[in-house]
């Protein structure tokens, strides 16, 4: 008897198929003396359309909403049937005696499994792969420590409650609105409170005034202070600042305090998936997306990384052991010396780094023991390689040492600061640059500069006292790192107190699946980027103002980000929670009905449909930009090319079929007469169009 092996795609079913010892490759899976690997094409069963239900359904009509089966069902995906036969059939096999499931070690990776398994009836035992890493090393351990399958079934209750949630609240709202406004509109739980937020920094923007202020910096030759008052440094108002400097003029000035404080800094925690999106957004310039395609080919096909999608920064107690050897891994090119001084010196986890209690599916993304090959990698695999491992090695790293020096001088009873460091020992930094987005944005914060021996008491010379000139900033667009950051902690926009404390730790989407929602708002043309920065479109901007309040905002979306994350612990009801949800489709499909709002196409154009002659929308499509009827219910699409060209679908038909008669007509040696009149009737056809 064999074990049946299913892994989620097909690169790692080859690994697996190899560690394995299975050689005999067949059309959708590999055979070995003891194993059967084969493999999904991502997901291979989705749930069901609307109009498997009932046909009805094929038409969008305001007066069949809400959808709510009582059950939703589950369909095989078209494109990917021949596959799903061949896992199916070999599922039925007599001589296979458990599953293994090996598709990706998180939520969703349970789902493409289940949903596969329970389409084919599977009703045999089945085990759980479950590895932080591709390698050799870690596939063998897997197989040796293969878990039972039910251990995971309150996991695969959360995948399930995320994809239902996703079809109950998403299709309605989307076809509610698309109904209602007659304009394709769509809507999600996860994607329109994060477009919300995009949409109120906008108005933030657009409200803001900006007002003149000043700051009064003293000049001492060696080093220099800046005034502050009870309020802070700056004035707003410029006679304030006459009458200081008045004040302050021909005076001398006292050193008040010197203060002197030895300060150790740790290096920053390990990478998780949305810090590194932060991070290579900030650094690289990489989107959400290619950070996370990028990652999944240094796990996946090289093997140098581990699990990329997980939510934790902290590592697991028995990882400890194997950090000398992930360290003689990467210890090559740029990275070996460092790599060598820290193998010859013995380590001591901190809880800081190594804490089992804050790793839950996953561990942070450290390199694997794989040797590594650079000149295997591409310029984008190095780049966010190179980040991943001055982390691993910053963190594993002495702190970074330094005293810090406050100056407080005092000019007629005035208080002017200075601060400065001298560093003590680099640490962690002689690895890794590291600024925070906290110390990015602290505009007020003084300047670093040295600052030589200084003695309490100590009268200077002011060599000069000068007023600075600076304007009030209104905040900064988000970029996507800052986004990820807004998406993993929504909780300043969420207005109650108790919600907003009981929300830490949860937000919106997860870190698998931000990337993909910024994404889609890009797509979709509800957001553009303008550099680094994300603008809402008017499409965007009218879209929040249409859906209901609640589903705009976090705090909904959020809690049921929570309540599924309960579920996979095994805290939360399933049954409940889509009870919840079915009630709320229905609510804000409602609320969209009686809405008295209208809605403004700002994408149309010039190109009048060759149908019904109504203008047409221009819109991204699969396959480019698209112009689309903007009436529904005529439905007709064309490539924005044929605009270009000056050629309209019908137009081009015509030409076609004038060639094909000519053609018709020269070799079948059909009548002269009868030719003539069908040119005479196409060339009608053009001009009345």
């Amino acid at each position: 008897m064999k074990s049946l092996v299913l892994a989620e795609k097909p690169s790692v079913a080859r690994e697996i198929a190899r560690v394995l010892k299975c050689n005999i490759k067949n059309k959708g899976f590999i055979e070995g003396p003891q194993y059967v690997v084969t493999w999904a094409l991502g997901h291979l069963v989705t749930l069901a359309e609307p109009e498997d239900y009932d046909q009805k359904y094929k038409e969008w009509r305001m007066e069949d909403l809400p959808m709510l089966p009582e059950q939703l069902k589950l369909k095989v995906i078209r494109q990917t049937s021949q596959q799903y036969q061949t896992v199916s059939k070999l599922m039925k096999r007599n001589d296979i005696k458990e599953l293994i499931i090996a598709t990706d070690a998180g939520r969703e990776g349970e789902l493409v499994a289940r949903w596969i398994m329970k389409l084919s009836n599977w009703k045999r035992p089945f085990k759980r792969l479950w590895i932080s890493s591709q390698t050799d090393a870690a596939i063998l351990e897997g197989f040796a420590r293969l878990k039972p399958g039910p251990e995971y079934n309150d996991l695969y209750d959360a995948a399930v409650c995320r994809a239902e949630a996703d079809w109950l609240i998403g299709l309605n709202v989307t076809r509610a609105l698309t109904c209602k406004y007659n304009a394709q509109l769509n809507s999600g739980r996860v994607q329109t409170p994060t477009l919300a937020m995009i949409v109120q920094r906008e108005d933030e923007i657009r409200k803001f005034v900006p007002v003149d202020y000043w700051t009064i910096r003293a000049d001492f030759g060696d080093f220099f202070a800046d005034w502050r008052g009870k309020d802070g440094s700056r004035i707003y108002d410029y006679q304030q600042v006459e009458a200081l400097l008045g004040k302050l003029e021909k005076q001398s000035a006292r050193i008040m305090q010197v203060k002197r404080e030895s300060k150790s800094e740790p290096a920053p925690l390990a990478y998780d998936l949305t810090e590194l999106q932060r991070d290579a957004n900030r650094k690289l310039s990489f989107s959400a997306q290619k950070t996370s395609s990028t990652l999944q080919n240094l796990y996946e096909r090289h093997k140098l990384v581990t699990y990329p999608r997980t939510d934790s920064r902290y590592l697991s107690a028995d990882i400890v052991p194997t950090l000398p050897s992930r360290l003689k891994g990467l210890a090559a090119g740029p990275y070996a010396e460092t790599a060598k001084k820290l193998l010859a010196q013995p380590y001591k986890p901190t809880k800081r780094l190594v804490d089992d209690s804050k790793v839950t599916d996953h561990h942070a993304i450290i390199p694997t023991e794989q040797p590594l090959k650079l000149g295997d990698l591409t310029h984008d695999e190095k780049s966010l390689y190179d980040l991943i491992v001055r982390r691993f090695l910053a963190i594993l790293s002495p702190p970074y040492r330094y005293d810090q020096l406050t100056v407080i001088a005092g000019i007629n009873g005035e208080m002017f600061y200075a601060t400065g460091k001298v560093m003590k020992n680099q640490g962690w930094r002689s690895i890794t640059s590291h600024q925070t987005e906290s110390e990015e944005s602290r505009e007020d914060a003084l300047p670093e500069q040295t600052l030589g021996k200084l003695e309490q008491g100590e009268e200077r010379t002011i060599k000069s006292l000068k007023p600075q000139k600076g304007k009030t900033k209104p905040p900064a667009r988000y970029t996507e790192a800052t986004l990820l950051t807004a998406m993993e902690n929504p909780g300043k926009f969420i207005e109650d107190e108790e919600l907003r404390e009981t929300m830490k730790g949860s937000g919106l989407g997860t870190p698998a699946t931000r990337a993909e929602i910024i994404e889609k708002l890009l797509h979709t043309s509800y957001i553009e980027r303008s550099g680094k920065e994300l603008v809402p479109t008017s499409k965007g901007r009218q879209l929040i103002s249409l859906v209901a309040p609640e589903l705009r905002s976090p705090e909904l979306t959020a809690q049921w980000e929570q309540a599924l994350t309960d579920i996979a612990k095994g805290n939360g009801s399933k049954t409940e929670f889509i009870k919840g949800i079915r009630t709320k489709a229905s609510e804000l499909v409602h609320s969209v009905a009686s809405d008295s709002a209208t809605y403004h196409a700002d994408n149309m154009t010039k190109t009048r449909c060759p149908v019904c002659k109504k203008y047409m929308l221009l819109v991204n499509g699969k396959r480019g930009k698209m112009l689309v009827c903007q009436d529904r219910a005529c439905g007709h699409r064309q490539p924005e090319k044929e605009r270009d060209t000056g050629f309209t679908s019908s137009k081009r038909a015509s030409q076609v079929n004038q060639k094909l008669i000519a053609q018709y007509s020269d070799q079948q040696n059909i009548g002269s007469n009868l030719g003539d009149l069908l040119k005479e009737a196409l060339n009608k056809q053009n001009k009345n169009h």
